[in-house]
């Protein structure tokens, strides 16, 4: 059966350095590998990227150090595998070395209709929306999950 949803995700970090400085070297020989892992995984959808492939030279924000990701994913237990397992479980951990430890949400999920593919102001729409009101179902969070939208009422077959 075809989902009418997606999940989609964006999760903001704000860096401790310039990705280019040397503090900012570990993590940054690892990322292209972690999205190509990502998009491997099964039930990966898409990611916000540019057209080199690369999503850090987007900047939403003010600050220069917050890097953005967005993406999307065909099930919470899809991406909820990818973050909480293997390699990207690694570099989670580590996140102390390259990031500043975060006194708001910085990750956002919310359902989108399959096919959809959220920009970044929706991204921070969302995430604006869970940290104002909490988790709701416009935006929750890991801990907080909510389930798809109803799906559609199959459309009744018309009787010849």
């Amino acid at each position: 059966m075809q989902r009418s949803y997606h999940l989609a995700q964006v999760n903001i970090a704000k860096a401790l350095a310039p990705l280019d400085s040397p503090l900012m070297q570990g993590f940054v020989e690892q990322l292209d590998h972690i999205n190509q892992l990502a998009e491997a995984s099964p039930g990966f959808v898409w990611r916000l990227q540019t057209d080199a492939g690369d999503a850090t030279a987007l900047q939403p924000y003010e600050d220069e150090r917050i890097i953005v990701n967005l993406s999307v994913w065909d099930s919470l237990e899809a991406l909820k595998t990818f973050v909480y397992s293997g390699e990207h479980l690694g570099l989670l951990r580590n996140k102390k070395h390259w990031f500043e430890k975060p006194d708001v949400p910085i990750l956002a999920l919310w359902w989108v209709a399959a096919g959809h593919r959220p920009d970044l102001a929706e991204a921070k729409q969302a995430l604006a929306c869970l940290r104002a009101q909490g988790p709701s179902a416009q935006a929750f969070s890991f801990a907080a999950p909510f389930p798809p939208p109803q799906q559609p009422a199959p459309v009744p077959e018309t009787q010849a």
